[in-house]
């Protein structure tokens, strides 16, 4: 009985629906939600709706869902015969130094380093604690973001980056003395060099005490640091802490199209390594139109950067940290083929560091209330288990990482280059200066050669072809 009920109602609710759907004008009719959605896109319709309510600038969390770097049309060129596989029981290099001419270089395990997220800004203390423990068990790297030095990160990080950054909090001598690098924030993919800031109202009083605020003084990131206003001032600064330090020294930026110029200025000024953020990278929260909308995309960004670094002669001697938008074992390894000696992750390593703890906020919440300075649940964060789920992530990457470099014939990750590429697109492939999958290597040697064009190849390849059936025509 109840089943044939509600097959009833069933039934005639859905006669109904779709008698108005097909009888009602548009103007009246469900339906144009349908084509109204298609054309805005469900995304612009939640956050015009999120503009409308605040008039605020909205701050989406972990960066922009616009993805422009196409990793996915990049593959390895694995070997058989003409070079032979690495031998199964050589050990595959992992290491990687970042600013080898500096005094003090950084040496680290393995080629991925966690970006920088700051403390109170970005996340709980708890997150931190376990992204840097995480960091130290994997043998590499973590990073303050634009933070003052906090002691619980700072003893357990192993390798500890500290950002010189535009609020002014990490900016102090008993600070920069106490980091293995030092990294001058000038910009960020996600956000760019605007002004961001937390309002006091947010602040707590640990929160309030590592950044030596006020009472209801605002915690306020400038679009400049205080001390630089040219680059000159960004020269001498650079100068200055490479001599007062040691350690490597090295520029943030958001990724431009205007990266020659900024690299030309890095350059002259003796920066140990350069960190290319794209626009992919990921934030705590921070304005769409700055996520979707500014700076160049990882991939292209980070092809221009070598290019241009050894157009200048430097690349062997200025280390390239790509970042942006970087996900996967795959992602991590094309970028060091394009060039790269190492990346940062960012909205991966929470999640990885998360894993099932997302479920604490999960469904009720979104996850990152589960490691934000702001997040409902971020006490509920259990620090040991995340540290050890970010730290198995990363193993597990830099394993994948090297069973490709088994394939391809290399024993060392430092090793693989854009020979160990080719791209499905014969546009990107150019502008990678990358094998195209559609020529044989031979045919695009003598094509960069200047010895034959490849239409001329493309011609040879048809007539080739199309000859004998010709002939058989005659």
């Amino acid at each position: 009985m109840f089943a044939w009920l509600t097959r009833k109602i069933t039934n005639t609710m859905s006669d109904s629906m779709m008698s108005r759907m097909l009888q009602d004008p548009y103007t009246e009719n469900m339906y144009s939600m349908f084509p109204i959605t298609q054309k805005i896109g469900f995304r612009n319709i939640i956050e015009a709706g999120m503009r409308a309510e605040s008039g605020k600038p909205i701050e989406r969390p972990l960066g922009s869902p616009v993805v422009l770097s196409p990793w996915e049309k990049l593959l390895f060129n694995p070997v058989h015969l003409f070079r032979m596989p690495t031998q199964d029981g050589v050990q595959i290099q992992t290491g990687v130094t970042i600013g080898p001419e500096a005094q003090k270089p950084l040496h680290l395990e393995i080629p991925v380093l966690i970006s920088g997220m700051s403390y109170g800004g970005a996340l709980s203390l708890k997150a931190k604690i376990a992204l840097a423990r995480g960091a130290s068990m994997a043998g590499t790297a973590t990073n303050s973001g634009e933070a003052a030095l906090i002691e619980e990160e700072r003893k357990e990080a192993k390798y500890f980056i500290g950002q010189y950054n535009r609020g002014g909090w990490m900016n102090t001598p008993e600070q920069l003395s106490r980091l293995d690098a030092i990294e001058i924030q000038l910009g960020q993919g996600a956000q760019a060099s605007a002004p961001m800031g937390t309002e006091s109202h947010q602040i707590g009083p640990d929160f309030r005490k590592a950044m030596r605020l006020k009472p209801g003084e605002n915690a306020v990131i400038h679009s400049r640091l205080t001390d630089v206003n040219s680059a000159r001032d960004f020269i001498r600064l650079v100068e200055r802490l490479r001599k007062e330090y040691g350690v490597p020294v090295g520029l943030k930026f958001a990724a431009t199209h205007y990266l020659e110029k900024e690299l030309d200025i890095a350059v002259e000024a003796g920066v140990d390594y350069i960190v290319v953020d794209g626009a992919e990278a990921g934030t705590h929260g921070g304005p769409a139109i700055l996520q979707d909308d500014v700076g160049l995309p990882t991939l292209h960004a980070l092809s221009r950067t070598i290019k241009h670094l050894n157009k200048l002669g430097v690349k062997d001697h200025t280390s390239v940290i790509a970042a942006g938008g970087l996900v996967s074992p795959g992602h991590f390894l094309k970028a060091l083929a394009l060039g790269a000696n190492a990346v940062y992750i960012g909205s991966i390593a929470l999640i990885a560091m998360l894993q099932t703890q997302m479920n604490k906020a999960l469904p009720l919440e979104p996850a990152p209330q589960t490691v934000l300075y702001l997040g409902k649940f971020k006490e509920n964060l259990n620090i040991d288990k995340g540290a050890q789920h970010l730290a198995k992530f990363l193993k597990s990457c830099v394993e994948e990482m090297k069973l490709a470099a088994y394939a391809l014939g290399r024993a060392d990750l430092a090793q693989i280059s854009r020979k160990d590429l080719v791209c499905i697109d014969r546009d990107l492939a150019w502008l990678l200066d990358v094998d195209y999958a559609g020529f044989s290597h031979e045919e695009q040697q003598l094509a960069r050669e200047g010895l034959q064009t490849l239409p001329e190849i493309v011609l040879e390849s048809v007539l080739e072809q199309e000859l004998p059936a010709l002939k058989n025509i005659h």
